[in-house]
């Protein structure tokens, strides 16, 4: 009773690692999926323990229920542990049955969606071959479970951040976020993992992404961060992150980096940090990285130092151009701010990744019309514009209750078809005509198309790249978010 098994399953590709966001990349204009280093780090714990485990992302692999049942008709694992998201669960749920049909096994499922689950919605799911739900950070429980299972090793109670069945009834144990130190944990099982699935979006290369921190101070009601990794920041050490770094680049052959954290920028001096080992080290010129940024605090000091360290794009959240909506939502921040930071990440000369929300209660057509304005004026060098998304447990979520805007339940929803009608002035129909209106407007303007391949022009890959990006925002219509 020692095998275990960690999945993305077949199906939509959604960004599983990313319990905050858990975005729909197949409705994407212009996402990628990122490394399933929640399962990489899981594997890694349990190798460290003796288990033996495989690690399969059949999702990104494009890879078929089919394939499923041959890798585990195969392995036969005694238990599968499944990282789900607030849309696919559903779906997930499904496939674990359809599984345990023909090989019973401990079955674990991993989400946001579970965290601090209410028992009305846990009610709403059918769990009957699932024993243990996780809502919390399950690298540093993962190991508890399993020898509980598969070892008979300790108990379940009292298991931070999880739900388990004793005798057929699910218990809740407490869900406390912010606790676990993020250098205890080795290095994610790469070796377990199939890197080339998971690429930088203009230039197709392989990318890792690295976990450098935890938590966000900030206090945005439509943002699962404060809700499931906590408000205070945990960093890992400096020379933690760069030994990574190190390994990817020797070990694995990856140049290319995705610095996570839930927002890289906020401790300032930590992020130079990071920058001057990279800067101070054999890698660098060799390496490049993307991070996530707040618009405030930014500083020409940081931004000119990540350009220096090999930062070749800088997302940002600046949310919306209407002054009304960024106070409502709790970014802290005004238009003015977002127009500065944009300017100070152009003039260092790094490409600019915007992402902005519309669809809040309480906007009309006019705030909307706003936030366009700002996308113009901006003019960044790639955008994402979500409908906003009322996750279960943030203040959005009750927002949109008091505003009687919510449709259907909690669960099967993201942000390219959230779960609820549109605003108090306008329709989920007109707002997808309006989101779709912004996108085409920013991505087809002739200057715009023309830059980039002039920009590109001596790398075909990365014209090929931009071109399927074009075709898919131009062809693809949004989905539900469920299974084809």
């Amino acid at each position: 009773m020692n095998k275990v098994m960690l999945l993305y399953p077949p199906g939509l590709l959604y960004q599983r690692s990313e319990d905050r966001a858990q975005c729909n990349i197949s409705g994407s204009a212009a996402g990628s999926v990122h490394a399933c280093n929640d399962l990489g780090y899981c594997a890694a714990v349990l190798l460290r323990e003796g288990y033996e485990v495989i690690l399969r992302d059949y999702q990104t692999a494009r890879l078929t229920f089919d394939d499923a049942v041959s890798d585990i008709k195969s392995f036969r694992p005694d238990m599968i542990v499944l990282s789900t998201t607030n849309s696919s669960v559903f779906d997930d749920i499904e496939f674990l049955n359809g599984i345990c049909s023909f090989n019973p096994c401990v079955c674990v499922m991993k989400g946001a969606v579970f965290f601090d689950i209410s028992p009305e919605h846990l009610s709403g799911l059918d769990l009957k071959n699932v024993s243990c739900l996780i809502g919390c950070e399950m690298e540093f429980v993962i190991c508890r479970i399993a020898d509980f299972y598969l070892r008979s090793k300790g108990d379940l109670s009292g298991v931070n951040g999880t739900v388990y069945k004793k005798d057929g009834v699910f218990v809740k144990n407490p869900f406390v976020c912010g606790l676990n130190d993020l250098d205890s944990l080795p290095f994610p099982a790469r070796e377990l993992m199939d890197n080339s699935l998971y690429v930088r979006p203009d230039t197709g290369e392989m990318m890792a992404t690295v976990q450098t921190g935890l938590g966000c101070p900030s206090g945005c009601i439509y943002c699962l961060t404060p809700v499931i990794s906590g408000k205070n920041v945990r960093k890992r050490s400096v020379e933690r992150v760069y030994e990574e770094i190190y390994e990817c680049y020797t070990r694995f052959g990856i140049r290319n980096f995705f610095f996570k954290a839930d927002t890289f920028t906020i401790d300032e001096a930590y992020a130079c940090a990071i920058c001057d080992r990279i800067i101070s080290s054999p890698l660098h010129k060799k390496i490049e990285f993307t991070v996530n940024s707040r618009v405030k605090p930014l500083s020409s000091a940081l931004v000119k130092k990540l350009k220096e360290a090999g930062c070749f794009t800088v997302a940002v959240g600046f949310e919306s151009g209407s002054e009304e909506t960024l106070k409502k939502i709790g970014k802290g921040t005004t238009v003015g701010d977002n127009r500065r930071a944009s300017a100070l990440i152009k003039e260092a000369g790094i490409p600019l990744f915007g992402f902005f929300m519309i669809g809040f209660p309480w906007e009309t057509r006019e705030h909307i019309l706003e936030t366009e304005k700002l996308i113009r004026d901006l003019s960044p060098d790639f955008i994402e514009v979500h409908i906003a998304m009322p996750f279960y447990g943030t203040g959005l979520y009750e927002e949109c209750k008091k505003a009687g805007t919510l449709s259907g339940g909690a669960f099967g929803k993201d942000v390219y078809s959230p779960n609820t009608t549109g605003t108090a002035y306008l329709g989920s129909e007109e707002l997808q005509k309006l989101k779709r209106r912004i996108l085409l407007r920013f991505y087809l303007r002739p200057g715009y198309i023309i830059r980039k391949f002039v920009s590109s022009a001596k790398s075909p890959v990365v014209i090929k790249n931009y071109v399927y990006y074009g075709l898919k925002l131009v062809f693809r219509r949004g989905n539900s978010g469920r299974r084809v």
